[in-house]
Protein backbone atom coordinates (compact mmCIF):
# COMPACT_ATOMS: atom_id res chain seq x y z
CA UNK A 1 0.00 0.00 0.00
CA UNK A 2 0.90 3.65 -0.15
CA UNK A 3 0.42 4.28 3.57
CA UNK A 4 1.81 2.28 6.50
CA UNK A 5 -0.35 3.15 9.52
CA UNK A 6 0.50 2.41 13.16
CA UNK A 7 -1.99 3.17 15.90
CA UNK A 8 -2.14 2.46 19.60
CA UNK A 9 -3.88 3.88 22.63
CA UNK A 10 -2.64 7.38 23.38
CA UNK A 11 -0.06 7.19 20.60
CA UNK A 12 2.18 5.95 23.41
CA UNK A 13 5.90 5.46 22.92
CA UNK A 14 6.85 4.97 26.53
CA UNK A 15 9.27 2.10 25.86
CA UNK A 16 12.06 1.80 23.29
CA UNK A 17 11.43 -1.90 22.72
CA UNK A 18 7.80 -1.34 21.71
CA UNK A 19 6.33 -2.65 18.50
CA UNK A 20 5.67 0.88 17.23
CA UNK A 21 9.38 1.75 17.12
CA UNK A 22 10.29 -1.54 15.44
CA UNK A 23 7.46 -1.18 12.95
CA UNK A 24 8.58 2.34 12.06
CA UNK A 25 12.11 1.08 11.53
CA UNK A 26 10.65 -1.55 9.19
CA UNK A 27 8.68 1.11 7.32
CA UNK A 28 11.72 3.34 6.70
CA UNK A 29 13.98 0.36 5.98
CA UNK A 30 12.65 -2.44 3.79
CA UNK A 31 9.47 -0.57 2.82
CA UNK A 32 11.32 2.63 1.93
CA UNK A 33 8.98 5.11 3.63
CA UNK A 34 10.25 8.69 3.35
CA UNK A 35 7.92 10.37 5.84
CA UNK A 36 6.79 9.63 9.39
CA UNK A 37 3.84 11.57 10.77
CA UNK A 38 3.30 11.65 14.53
CA UNK A 39 -0.29 12.65 15.21
CA UNK A 40 -2.73 13.04 18.05
CA UNK A 41 -6.49 13.54 18.08
CA UNK A 42 -9.02 15.50 20.09
CA UNK A 43 -10.85 13.81 22.95
CA UNK A 44 -8.25 11.04 23.19
CA UNK A 45 -9.54 8.59 25.78
CA UNK A 46 -6.06 7.36 26.65
CA UNK A 47 -4.84 10.90 27.38
CA UNK A 48 -7.95 11.59 29.45
CA UNK A 49 -7.34 8.33 31.33
CA UNK A 50 -3.66 9.16 31.82
CA UNK A 51 -4.56 12.61 33.15
CA UNK A 52 -7.08 11.13 35.60
CA UNK A 53 -4.60 8.42 36.63
CA UNK A 54 -1.98 11.09 37.32
CA UNK A 55 -4.42 13.20 39.36
CA UNK A 56 -5.51 10.10 41.32
CA UNK A 57 -1.86 9.23 42.03
CA UNK A 58 -1.19 12.79 43.21
CA UNK A 59 -4.20 12.62 45.52
CA UNK A 60 -3.21 9.16 46.82
CA UNK A 61 0.37 10.32 47.48
CA UNK A 62 -1.01 13.09 49.66
CA UNK A 63 -3.28 10.70 51.56
CA UNK A 64 -0.96 7.72 51.85
CA UNK A 65 -3.38 5.37 50.05
CA UNK A 66 -2.05 2.02 48.89
CA UNK A 67 -1.57 1.70 45.11
CA UNK A 68 -4.21 -0.30 43.26
CA UNK A 69 -3.34 -3.56 41.52
CA UNK A 70 -1.94 -2.77 38.07
CA UNK A 71 -3.31 -4.03 34.79
CA UNK A 72 -1.53 -3.65 31.45
CA UNK A 73 -3.76 -0.65 30.78
CA UNK A 74 -2.68 0.89 34.10
CA UNK A 75 0.93 0.41 33.03
CA UNK A 76 0.24 2.17 29.72
CA UNK A 77 -1.53 5.07 31.45
CA UNK A 78 1.26 5.42 34.03
CA UNK A 79 3.77 5.38 31.15
CA UNK A 80 2.09 8.52 29.84
CA UNK A 81 2.63 10.29 33.19
CA UNK A 82 5.58 12.42 32.01
CA UNK A 83 3.39 13.80 29.22
CA UNK A 84 0.42 14.52 31.48
CA UNK A 85 2.70 16.03 34.14
CA UNK A 86 4.25 18.35 31.57
CA UNK A 87 0.80 19.28 30.27
CA UNK A 88 -0.40 19.96 33.82
CA UNK A 89 2.62 22.17 34.46
CA UNK A 90 1.80 24.28 31.41
CA UNK A 91 -1.78 24.94 32.55
CA UNK A 92 -3.26 26.99 35.36
CA UNK A 93 -3.18 25.41 38.83
CA UNK A 94 -6.23 23.25 39.45
CA UNK A 95 -6.79 22.30 35.79
CA UNK A 96 -9.26 19.45 35.37
CA UNK A 97 -8.45 16.01 33.99
CA UNK A 98 -10.26 17.01 30.80
CA UNK A 99 -8.16 20.16 30.39
CA UNK A 100 -4.94 18.31 31.14
CA UNK A 101 -5.88 15.45 28.81
CA UNK A 102 -6.74 17.83 25.97
CA UNK A 103 -3.43 19.67 26.30
CA UNK A 104 -1.53 16.40 26.77
CA UNK A 105 -2.55 15.34 23.25
CA UNK A 106 -0.44 18.20 21.87
CA UNK A 107 2.43 17.66 24.32
CA UNK A 108 2.45 13.97 23.44
CA UNK A 109 3.01 14.60 19.73
CA UNK A 110 6.26 16.42 20.46
CA UNK A 111 7.25 13.90 23.13
CA UNK A 112 6.64 11.09 20.65
CA UNK A 113 8.86 12.68 18.03
CA UNK A 114 11.60 13.15 20.62
CA UNK A 115 11.31 9.56 21.82
CA UNK A 116 11.51 8.17 18.29
CA UNK A 117 14.74 10.06 17.76
CA UNK A 118 16.11 8.93 21.13
CA UNK A 119 15.08 5.28 20.79
CA UNK A 120 15.95 4.57 17.17
CA UNK A 121 19.31 4.96 15.46
CA UNK A 122 17.82 4.12 12.03
CA UNK A 123 15.20 6.87 12.39
CA UNK A 124 17.83 9.34 13.63
CA UNK A 125 19.98 8.53 10.61
CA UNK A 126 17.08 9.00 8.19
CA UNK A 127 16.29 12.39 9.75
CA UNK A 128 19.95 13.45 9.56
CA UNK A 129 20.18 12.45 5.91
CA UNK A 130 17.02 14.34 5.01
Amino acid sequence: GDIFVLRNAGNSLSHAEGSVVGSLEYSIGPLGAKLILVLGHTKCGAMMGAAQTMLNAQKAAGGGAAPAKKTTLDTLLHGLAPVTQKAQGQLAHGASAEEIGAHAVKVNVFAGMEKLLNYSAPIREKVKSG
